[in-house]
């Protein structure tokens, strides 16, 4: 079984090719030029969330950087390292954030069970939830109150983009950047836009605003 599926996924990337070329015979010659995606998004690794799927993207228009619960870690080098190279190299002009409800990441730091070493990671939604426990812990009904902590973890992760030194540094040079936060229901497929958008720093608490030394 494991092996026919195995041999199924090669299968299906000939059959791939084969439809994109006939469409269009230049596709992957061009693709193979470069890429200047506008788009760099920052999900969750849940095998049911495929960023250029949700929005109808083809590749070589969306950058994309993914983890559990899709977090925004100040120390993480290669989260910081694909923002880098989406925002100065690449010169995006939009970084979407995209969580989704009934996220396995999230869920587990609303418990106290210990899942292993994931607890590490998952201890920065822990940190989320500390942070806003008056508003969730009004919220009697557990199952809302989990779709709203997954609402504003992804509401957290996009001002903690905007607190970096690199969307800052955009920012200062008047580049068009913007950062937008986003939900996704595996239920129905659709997109539910947080309207919680960054153009600038003004937003942001002052010690977070970066100035020339």
């Amino acid at each position: 079984m494991y092996t026919e599926f195995y041999k199924k996924l090669l299968d299906n990337n000939r059959k791939w090719v084969e439809e994109k070329l006939s469409h269009d015979q230049e596709f992957f010659t061009r693709l193979a030029n470069g890429q200047e995606p506008p788009v760099l998004w920052i999900g969750c690794a849940d095998s049911r969330v495929p960023a250029n799927e949700i929005i109808g993207a083809q590749p070589g228009e969306v950058f994309v950087h993914r983890n559990i619960a899709n977090l925004v870690v100040h120390s993480d080098m290669n989260m910081l390292s694909v923002l880098d190279y989406a925002v100065n190299i690449l010169k995006v002009r939009h970084i979407i954030v995209c969580g989704h409800y009934g996220c396995g990441g999230v869920k587990a730091a609303m418990e106290n069970t210990s899942v292993g070493l994931i607890d590490n990671w998952i201890r920065h939604i822990k940190d989320v939830y500390r942070l806003n426990k008056r508003e969730l812990n009004a919220i009697e009904d557990v199952n809302k109150r989990f779709d709203r902590f997954i609402e504003i973890n992804v509401e957290e992760q996009v001002y903690n983009l905007a607190k970096t030194s690199i969307v800052q540094n955009a920012w200062r040079n008047n580049q068009a950047l913007s950062i937008h936060g986003w939900v996704y229901a595996v239920s129905n497929g659709l997109v539910k836009d947080l309207e919680v958008n960054m153009q600038n720093n003004q937003d942001l608490f002052s010690v977070y605003q970066y100035i020339l030394g």
